[in-house]
């Protein structure tokens, strides 16, 4: 580690998974940057759906977990660097691909971690979903003139929602809630239908494209009776892009319609860390341009010790709730 840094502790505060529906706000050891590494002083970190399963009591889970375990949309300030990194000092602010950031600190791999711009300063900044947003629309393919229908609007669909129309495409929107519909009108979508009845939906989109379906449908819920209805909209030779988080079981698919009409099939979750990296890089630069404002998506927020509290609206999804952000307060 160098000798430059921001820190005057060797401890700080992080949760702890305790139990399935349990957390611990313990206080820790400071971690230290190994070669090629980052420490960052956290602002905040994003809370993602994909946490509930093991909030849940997932069989597979080990409790406790370690410290800020499952936090992994972070972002900060260098405080620390580790031998051997170079592009990065301590000051700069960052967002990163770390995965204990459900801490005050983390580290992180210099090659996983994207500078911000001065003009974002004071700005929230989750990276890994912004990220996937961009990955995901860029997957998605889509052209001007194309209808695009986005099945579930959570901050994910409204993201996408905002990219598809200033693609050029026509967007329909479809989601269970008002408030949903509400956010999604707000970032562009032409059209907007309740998701409640799965064969008049089926009916509307029809009307709506004058019996042809939807050029390019992304599912954004993650459960199986949307990548139903996903596939249902989806016209022949169109692309089906999956882009919920399906990791809670295996899943079914009408393989027969999928062949009749020559659907593309696109799973558009990521694995390689540089692609996770370039579409951080692509929405620092598009947030910063001010093509993309997700402001209006980040609706909660919560201390530190709160997590529990992020995590359950995160799952239960009251009126009003889009994205929980856990932000880091130091005053206390």
């Amino acid at each position: 580690m160098t000798s430059d840094t921001l820190t005057a502790t060797d401890t700080m505060r992080a949760v702890r998974l305790a139990a399935p529906g349990e957390i611990s706000l313990d206080e820790v050891a400071l971690p230290e940057p190994g070669p090629g590494q980052v420490r960052i002083r956290l602002e905040g970190c994003g809370v993602c759906a994909s946490n509930l399963t093991p909030w849940g009591g997932a069989e597979w889970m080990t409790y406790p977990t370690e410290p800020g375990a499952l936090g992994h949309e972070g972002w900060g300030v260098v405080d620390a660097v580790g031998e051997g990194v170079t592009g990065f000092t301590v000051g700069d602010r960052v967002a990163a691909l770390s995965y204990s950031a459900y801490a005050e600190y983390d580290l992180a791999d210099a090659s996983a971690t994207v500078k911000l711009p001065a003009s974002l300063e004071g700005r929230p900044f989750p990276g890994e979903p912004l990220g996937c947003a961009m990955n995901i629309f860029r997957r998605s393919d889509i052209q001007p003139g194309q209808t695009v229908a986005i099945v579930g609007i959570g901050f994910l669909g409204a993201l996408l929602t905002r990219l598809a129309k200033d693609a050029g495409a026509r967007v329909i929107a479809i989601s269970r809630r008002p408030f949903s519909l509400d956010i999604a009108r707000e970032m562009g979508a032409d059209e907007t239908i309740a998701m409640d009845d799965h064969w008049a939906i089926i009916e509307k989109v029809k009307e709506l494209t004058g019996g042809v379906l939807a050029d390019r449908v992304i599912e954004a819920v993650g459960k199986q009776w949307p990548l139903d209805l996903a596939a249902e909209i989806t016209k022949e030779r169109g692309r089906l892009v999956i882009a919920g988080y399906h990791q809670d079981g295996p899943r079914q698919v009408n393989m027969q319609m999928w062949n009749w009409r020559g659907l593309d099939v696109i799973n558009a979750h990521e694995r390689d860390p540089e692609v996770y990296i370039e579409g951080i890089r692509m929405a620092v630069d598009a947030v910063a341009s001010g093509r993309l404002d997700p402001t209006p998506l980040y609706t909660h927020t919560y201390p530190l010790d709160q997590l529990d509290q992020a995590l359950n609206d995160t799952r239960d999804r009251p009126d009003g709730f889009l994205k929980a952000l856990v932000m880091m307060d130091r005053s206390a």
